[in-house]
């Protein structure tokens, strides 16, 4: 494992493909990989992209990428899939749609599962992005699936997100109020020569107006500031300065205002620098990585437990006979458990 990670700091590509398998994976290993690579993170821009399904997200991330290959900028692009019922897999694989780049070893593109997860992103989307990380791309986009809603959790993995709109869309327009947009820091209407685009655009102008008066605590949500993001906040640069997020019109299958585009996740960017809130953005996501492994590490010590102990199904009968009960269960299964954080509070 040691020689993988070595190769993947050295640059070589195949390093970074079979990294990013065992992440997906989960091979055995994958952990102490990610764990290696993180003292090497902490320089890419991570772009989330967003929206309704049809909104044009993989013709406008292609044409993105090209932008940036034209100003000498590496990218690393993952695009979330549906996940396939019968192999959990990634439905599209890895679809050919970065026609642009074809070719261009500096445009690493993979396609991974949704595996079930809510907005398309799962721990392994994470991991992945570290990995390109560290590997030293530029830019990473991270491309979701367009569940909806739901797509509040790329927060927990971008820099900046950018949320598409086609238009003449009304019902996709109103969506936006269920949650998204709240997490948008850049709105996109693309397809803008299509009829119907001035239109959506008036509307979203309408409804990010009544976003104002809200406390601008970034896409994040609030949090604990430390270090560097709380010595700006107490110097009040944090509060003089909030972002209002921009709508930007774009043809993205003939390249038009994907400058522009570019030039607005910038200014959202140095306006992260600025203020010191993306190191406000980066204590909460690596605050709700940990929370989330913990949930996932401790839901599989307990399923270890509940299996040692002769399976669910034998406290289910338990409970249907009146025999225990659900919170019985629990108290009784979860007992080592807390038997154990007890003796080190003791020591």
């Amino acid at each position: 494992m040691s020689d993988l990670v070595d190769d993947l700091l050295a640059g070589k590509h195949s390093a970074l493909a079979r990294v990013i398998t065992k992440i997906e994976n989960r091979s055995p290993g994958y952990r102490e990989i990610v764990s290696d690579l993180h003292e090497h993170t902490g320089s890419a821009d991570v772009i989330g992209v967003t929206g309704s399904p049809g909104a044009g997200k993989s013709t406008l991330v292609d044409k993105v990428a090209a932008a940036y290959r034209d100003r000498g900028l590496t990218v690393g692009v993952i695009a979330i899939d549906p996940s396939s019922p019968f192999s959990g897999g990634a439905v599209l694989g890895d679809r050919i749609r970065m026609a642009s780049n074809a070719g261009d070893m500096d445009v690493f593109f993979r396609s991974m599962s949704a595996r079930g997860s809510l907005g398309g992103l799962s721990t392994a989307t994470t991991d992945a992005v570290t990995a390109l990380d560290a590997f030293g791309k530029d830019k990473i986009i991270v491309e979701t699936v367009g569940a909806g809603q739901n797509e509040v959790d790329i927060v927990r993995t971008a820099d900046t997100v950018a949320v598409l709109v086609p238009p003449g869309s009304g019902d996709d327009v109103q969506m936006l109020k269920a949650g998204i947009l709240e997490i948008g820091d850049v709105f996109v209407v693309n397809k803008a020569d299509l009829d119907g685009a001035d239109r959506t655009v008036q509307q979203l102008r309408e409804m990010l107006q009544g976003r104002d008066g809200r406390p601008d605590t970034g896409h994040h949500g609030a949090t604990d500031l430390g270090g560097e993001a709380a010595a700006l906040e107490a110097n009040g640069e944090g509060e003089s300065e909030t972002w209002d997020p921009p709508i930007v019109e774009t043809v993205a299958n003939r390249s038009e205002g994907v400058d522009a585009f570019i030039d607005a996740l910038a200014d959202h960017g140095d306006y992260l620098d600025r203020t010191g809130r993306r190191v406000r953005q980066t204590r909460e996501r690596y605050a709700s990585e940990i929370r989330t492994l913990l949930r996932e590490d401790a839901n599989d010590l307990l399923a270890d437990e509940l299996a040692r102990r002769g399976g669910i199904e034998r406290y289910v009968d338990d409970v249907v006979e009146r025999h225990t009960d659900p919170y019985t269960v629990v108290d009784e299964v979860l007992e080592p458990l807390r038997e154990c954080v007890d003796e080190g509070r003791d020591d």
